[in-house]
């Protein structure tokens, strides 16, 4: 495999809007990213992934675009952002976009056009289909945050498709002026100095909406191929692709080097693990460790010699890594570090996401109106009008809601976290007067400094960035263990995964030569037998 600067970096995603504010309007902006450079410089991480800051009415925090080639006026100009790309780059450290080109903001210039008549020379950038013979929607589709995916539009007698919100109409990648268009914006930007992108549900442009086909459409890799050409495959960037609906084999198409089309993919196998068949996120069920070993091992394996892994616990959409699969409550920082080891020693490119290196949490506002999330509102309301009692349904906001992840970054103890002077968009998590990165900073023995030692780590040691994965004691319900293999080199990597102590029996006989990291201090270099205590997580070399 050719070697490329991603394969060793680690990325960190952050969502601007809670971020950092440094105008007192309590919502975090660009100027607030460059005034942490030297905070993320010394964690160590050499990308950043930056949720969508272009020109946007936030009916869905920035992932509804009014104008891919300006910014939206909350988080600053289009010179703060060149000032970033620089400063950043002063750093060595690389900026990626997030690509949101499944669709646009019903307020873009495009689609306002195409409103105008149906022989607008825009109205085809869309896609519209008259009512079905009853005059209803022309197909069952469904929008993902509820509803109907089709929006009437009276003036013209036809609906438009949007599978996000009705503020959210799809792009019509069969026409070539929409591909030219969107090719050209993302040279635009290549042209600046970013390093990449990610591409926001890349998986739907290549759609054929009347057979009801969204995901993995039959023409979806030649689109990809065709923007691959057209713009980053001539460029050393990174490009990652969000794919609900990928497999193995279909993460290969898009990863495969040969292929030109991605990077890599996020593949959400492992996150999905204990949704309801039924209700999803909103009804979640108990997770099976057997079968999460067997997730994550799968797509280290399968992926070893064509494609690259995305590795990530945490995301915007997500709720918090240690309230989801840790114990937030008694081992906190002992269970943020297990989670940490675990995804960090695996092939592939580590995604951080914003507060995840200080053990950030969920939280659980009362209120449904301190929410602001579109998805958690409309599933409230369907949910509810299903039957779903108020009770369950807080309960599932409080384990699974996309707020969990979009509480403003917790700085320091003094108001509202040190994110704004002002009144933050959405409320702090209450638990910011102990856990904030004032308090990291001064401990050494913090998850902040845990996450720099394996950044550090990789970095250093091409056994984690290209060694074989394999996984041991498959069948154990308390252990995820694991090695990886490069040459001579070999590591041993033991987390228990649970809140109680348990025996490591190893399957065959090690002998240590160094003690890479633990999560307790004292942890003892004899892997062969050890009792585990909770959440206890180690790496060793071994031979």
């Amino acid at each position: 495999m050719e070697k490329k600067w991603w394969h060793s970096s680690v990325v960190y995603q952050i969502y601007p809007r809670s971020f950092n504010d440094t105008n007192g309007d309590g919502i975090g902006d660009l100027k607030g990213i460059i005034e942490k450079l030297d905070y993320l410089r010394e964690l160590g991480i050499n990308v950043i992934w930056l949720s969508p800051v272009y020109k946007s009415p936030m009916d869905d925090n920035g992932y509804d675009i009014s104008d891919y080639q300006d910014i939206a006026h909350e988080f600053g100009t289009l010179d703060d952002m060149e000032e970033l790309i620089k400063a950043a780059q002063q750093r060595g450290i690389k900026i990626i976009m997030d690509l949101v080109v499944n669709h646009t903001s019903d307020e873009h210039p495009w689609f306002k056009e195409a409103l105008k008549s149906k022989e607008n020379p825009y109205r085809d950038y869309y896609i519209w289909r008259k009512p079905a013979e009853d005059g209803g929607v022309p197909n069952d589709l469904d929008s993902v945050f509820g509803g109907s995916a089709w929006e009437y539009d009276e003036a013209s007698g036809e609906y438009f498709l949007h599978l996000f919100s009705k503020r959210q109409p799809d792009l019509n990648w069969e026409n070539p002026k929409v591909q030219e268009e969107v090719h050209n914006m993302m040279n635009w930007w290549l042209d600046k100095g970013i390093g990449g992108f990610r591409m926001d549900v890349i998986d739907l442009i290549g759609k054929e909406i009347d057979k009801g086909i969204t995901g993995n459409g039959p023409r979806l890799h030649q689109l990809l191929q065709e923007m691959n050409k057209a713009t980053f495959g001539k460029r050393d960037v990174l490009t990652v692709g969000e794919t609900w609906g990928a497999t193995p084999e279909i993460a290969k198409m898009y990863s495969d080097p040969k292929r030109n089309e991605v990077s890599m993919v996020f593949q959400f196998e492992h996150i999905t693990l204990d949704w309801d068949e039924e209700h999803g996120k909103w009804r979640p069920k108990e997770l099976d460790l057997v079968k999460l070993k067997e997730i994550l091992s799968k797509w280290q394996v399968e992926l070893k010699d064509q494609g690259w892994n995305s590795l990530f616990w945490n995301n915007h959409d997500l709720p918090r890594v240690v309230s989801k699969r840790g114990n937030e409550q008694k081992y906190r920082v002992e269970s943020a570090k297990m989670l940490a080891t675990l995804l960090h020693f695996m092939k592939g490119t580590p995604y951080i996401y914003q507060g995840e290196e200080l053990g950030m949490t969920n939280v659980q506002f009362n209120s449904l109106d301190d929410y602001d999330d579109i998805e958690t509102i409309n599933f409230y309301k369907e949910k509810t009008e299903e039957g779903f009692s108020h009770e369950e349904m807080m309960k599932a906001i409080w384990e699974n809601g996309r707020d969990n992840a979009r509480t403003p970054v917790q700085w320091d103890a003094s108001d509202n976290a040190g994110f704004t002077t002002g009144e933050p968009w959405i409320k702090v998590n209450p638990n910011y007067t102990t856990i904030n990165a004032e308090n990291a900073l001064s401990d050494q023995d913090s998850i902040f400094y845990y996450y720099k030692k394996l950044i550090e780590l990789r970095k250093n040691m091409d056994v984690i960035v290209y060694g074989e994965f394999e996984l041991i004691l498959k069948e154990d319900l308390n252990i995820f263990a694991y090695t990886r293999t490069l040459g001579e080199e070999k590591i041993l990597v033991i987390n228990n995964v649970t809140d109680q102590e348990v025996t490591f029996e190893s399957p065959e006989a090690y002998e240590v030569t160094e003690t890479l990291i633990s999560n307790y201090r004292d942890a003892k270099a004899q892997p062969n037998s050890m009792v585990l205590r909770p959440y206890e997580a180690v790496a060793y070399k071994i031979k």
